[in-house]
């Protein structure tokens, strides 16, 4: 797969957004410099015209006819190409044009227009018209208004072009400066930016299977939009460390566990065949190999449990599975465990406000709630009572196993979920098992996407609380 840099993505974005800024400017700072000196053109062109049309006046002839005084006419604008005018009577015959006139003036497409660019040859005039002003003078026949003229003068464009390029490319130029002043600083600026994300790569790339700690620099966690990523990277190699932690507890686990069984059925076999024996002493031999094969069994049978949980936890099948009451399902489990506590004469007792559904596998659930009365019955003395209560709301279904033993150590409390995990280390397998029960109740639990917790009673004993999405 091609790889992508975040790096180059950035220096060119900002890049060409600097690129369409300066273009933009350019074109921005041409644009309002051709408007404004076509407008001072303009201004020009009309006080020229103006001053030509004053130039026009009444003959002193008995029949006055209008004449133009050229001697008074303004220098042209452009030395090499010299202004051009005519004037034209209200009946349409020509009064005075200039010397380099050389014919009609193109008109534009709205006739109504006062100014205009045309093309005289090989060169660019602007163009005004004045239409039909009064000839100022006070000494013809009549008001000063007897008679009216049309004034067309043109003035060549080739000097506010030239300034119109000079700007372009002064602009451009100093445009190109500016880009390269904040193409380096973006470059800079986006590299130094974006330190504190590779100060993070390099930690995170530092992290094995023998160190676990992410270390990184300082400025990656005073970054604000790193500090969530830093924070998720820590969580995740937390997690990490302890899954990892505890599958290698959990193989020497399973293989210390598996270990005592098969060494003692192995003796015991050895045992048998090292001398002719008589029946019955074959037979207690094989039942003493036979009762460590049942425990490899039951441990085979707790894993698999265990491995079952974590396979239902990462599917997601649960809506499919039929509903299964719970308050049911704990009745039975408290009536399959009423005589092993009568035995030790603990008394069971169970309490459900209300029905309480959830979709789910009824031997599942009986194997969690058997797994708790297990553990609470263990350690509940003679005389005392085991309670357990079902109840529901928000949407939820709470079940409480409490017991009324010594309670919960505050550092067990944080291992009491933990494979293999045995509150007293002292105990053998026959009072104490394997110490899966609460792992595998724990993993049931999550499976349903419910929780678990345990916590100590104010009184006296501990109490497990489960929670599990009602249907």
């Amino acid at each position: 797969m091609k790889q992508l840099s975040i790096t180059r993505r950035l220096i060119v974005s900002l890049v060409l957004a600097q690129l369409v800024l300066t273009a933009a400017v350019v074109g921005l700072a041409t644009y309002l410099t051709s408007w404004q000196l076509r407008k001072a053109l303009d201004a020009g062109l009309h006080g020229r015209a103006t001053t030509i049309a004053a130039l026009v006046r009444f003959s002193e002839d008995e029949k006055p006819t209008l004449i133009f005084d050229n001697s008074l006419v303004p220098p042209p604008l452009d030395s090499e190409h010299p202004d051009i005018y005519e004037i034209l009577g209200s009946n349409g015959s020509i009064i005075a044009k200039s010397p380099n006139w050389q014919g009609d003036l193109p008109l534009p497409r709205n006739t109504d227009r006062s100014y205009w660019t045309a093309r005289l040859g090989n060169q660019q005039y602007r163009v005004i018209r004045l239409k039909e002003i009064s000839v100022l003078d006070s000494e013809g026949p009549g008001t000063e208004n007897s008679a009216t003229i049309t004034v067309f003068y043109a003035a060549s464009t080739r000097e506010i072009r030239e300034r119109e390029w000079w700007v372009a490319i002064s602009t451009f130029l100093g445009s190109l400066v500016l880009l390269a002043i904040a193409t380096s600083t973006t470059i800079w600026v986006v590299r130094k930016g974006l330190s504190p994300l590779w100060s993070l790569a390099s930690s995170a790339a530092q992290v094995n299977a023998t160190d676990w700690q992410l270390g990184a620099a300082d400025e990656a966690r005073s970054t604000v939009e790193l500090v969530p990523l830093t924070e998720a990277m820590d969580r995740m190699l937390a997690t990490l460390q302890e899954a990892f932690l505890s599958e290698r507890e959990l193989v020497a686990n399973v293989a210390h566990e598996i270990k005592t069984p098969i060494a003692v059925v192995k003796s015991t076999l050895q045992l048998a065949l090292q001398r002719p024996r008589g029946a019955e002493e074959y037979r207690r031999q094989l039942e003493h190999a036979l009762d460590d094969v049942g425990r490899l069994e039951s441990l085979t049978h707790s894993m698999l449990r265990l491995a079952r949980a974590e396979q239902l936890r990462e599917g997601n099948g649960r809506e499919k599975l039929p509903p299964v009451d719970i308050a049911a399902s704990c009745e039975q489990s408290a009536d399959r465990w009423r005589p092993i506590a009568e035995a030790k004469s603990v008394r069971i007792s169970v309490n459900a406000s209300n029905m309480a559904e959830i979709p789910g596998d009824a031997d599942d659930l009986e194997l969690i709630w058997s797994n708790l009365l297990d553990n609470a019955i263990r350690y509940s003395p003679a005389g005392a009572e085991v309670r357990v209560s079902v109840a529901r709301g928000d949407g939820r279904v709470r079940v409480e196993v409490a017991d009324q033993g010594p309670g919960i150590g505050e550092e067990e409390l944080q291992r009491i979920f933990h494979r293999f995990h045995r509150s007293d280390a002292s105990r053998s397998r026959e009072t104490g098992g394997y110490g899966l029960g609460l792992a595998i109740a724990k993993a049931m639990v999550e499976a349903y996407g419910g929780s678990i917790t345990a916590e100590n009673c104010s009184d006296a004993g501990a109490k497990f609380s489960v929670e599990l999405p009602a249907k």
